[in-house]
């Protein structure tokens, strides 16, 4: 149930090329952090698939043009993105409170929360919402973010 790779490049490439149809390849792979080969043929995929169409607008430069059919997939692309991102949030939400639950049938009310980004600002909002305070103190239970997965850490004094 997880976004390729290939899909969320085209994507984003679709939604670069719908944005500047005058973008070129460099600047695609810059935005995309990959490399000019890999756009061109990601590109060459579009083309061949019906979802774009390049034409020369100069002597050395292309211009790229989103078929309606590039713009649909863009669309379902798009709202597969949202799907699967929003199914892993809720996923990640039932997992926290799962272990906030863990947390408070031991008797605490506070954790400290170890790791950074999406997944530890799920934890965080989970936390106000089960009213478990979110501190820094080490003797408490520990949730450990590790990529999408969350660990409960309860080896603490009493």
């Amino acid at each position: 149930m997880e976004t390729t790779n290939e899909e969320l490049r085209e994507l984003t490439l679709l939604e670069n090329i719908e944005n500047d149809p005058d973008v070129n390849q460099s600047t695609l792979a810059t935005q995309l952090g990959v490399a000019v080969g890999t756009v061109n043929w990601h590109i060459k995929r579009l083309i061949a698939k019906g979802y774009v169409k390049v034409k020369r607008a100069e002597r050395k430069k292309l211009r790229y043009i989103i078929t309606p059919e590039g713009i649909a997939l863009r669309a379902r692309l798009a709202i597969d993105y949202v799907e699967r991102s929003l199914t892993i949030y809720r996923r990640t939400r039932q997992k926290v409170r799962e272990r906030l639950n863990e947390v408070q049938q031991a008797g605490h009310n506070r954790v400290r929360i170890v790791g950074k980004g999406d997944v530890a600002d799920i934890c965080r909002l989970t936390c106000l919402e089960q009213n478990i305070a979110v501190v820094t103190d080490k003797n408490v239970p520990t949730l450990q973010v590790d990529g999408f997965k969350v660990t409960l850490k309860m080896d603490v004094d009493s």
